[in-house]
C-alpha cells in the first residue's frame, strides 16, 4: 500500500488549504475495510489525531479542529481529503495520511507527510 499526499503549503492565518491523499497498490474492496485519517506532528510534539472517517462516512475530529476542518473520502477513487478553513498558527505541522484496519487487525499505513505552515 502506498499513500501519496499533496496540498500542503504556506498560508496566512484565517486562510484555507485542502490536503489530498491517494492510496495505491490497494484494491477498492480492501480500501473499504480501512478507516482513513489525518494526523499531524508539530516540531517537538507527538503525532496527534486530526480527523478520521470510515467507509460509511462516520467521522471523528480533534476538538481543536472541530468546525474548521472537514474530512471526506471517495471510496471508488481511494482518496481521502482534509479541507482546512480558518487556519491558525497552531495548526502548523507536518500532516500525515493514515489507513488503519477498521477491525483493528492488520497493518497500519502512513503517507510521507506534507508540511502545512500558517503564518500569523
Amino acid at each position: 500500500v502506498q499513500l501519496v499526499e499533496s496540498g500542503g503549503g504556506l498560508v496566512q492565518a484565517g486562510g484555507s488549504l485542502r490536503l489530498s491523499c491517494a492510496a495505491s497498490r490497494l484494491i477498492t474492496s480492501v480500501f473499504w475495510t480501512f478507516t482513513t485519517g489525518w494526523y499531524r506532528q508539530a516540531p517537538g510534539m507527538q503525532r496527534e489525531l486530526v480527523a478520521t472517517i470510515t467507509s460509511d462516512g462516520t467521522t471523528n475530529y480533534a476538538d481543536s479542529v472541530k468546525d474548521r476542518f472537514t474530512i471526506f473520502r471517495d471510496n471508488s477513487r481511494k482518496t481521502v481529503k482534509l479541507q482546512m478553513n480558518n487556519l491558525k498558527a497552531e495548526d502548523t505541522a507536518v500532516y500525515y495520511c493514515n489507513l488503519q484496519p477498521r477491525n483493528g487487525v492488520g497493518d497500519t499505513y502512513w503517507g510521507q507527510g506534507t508540511q502545512v505552515t500558517v503564518s500569523s
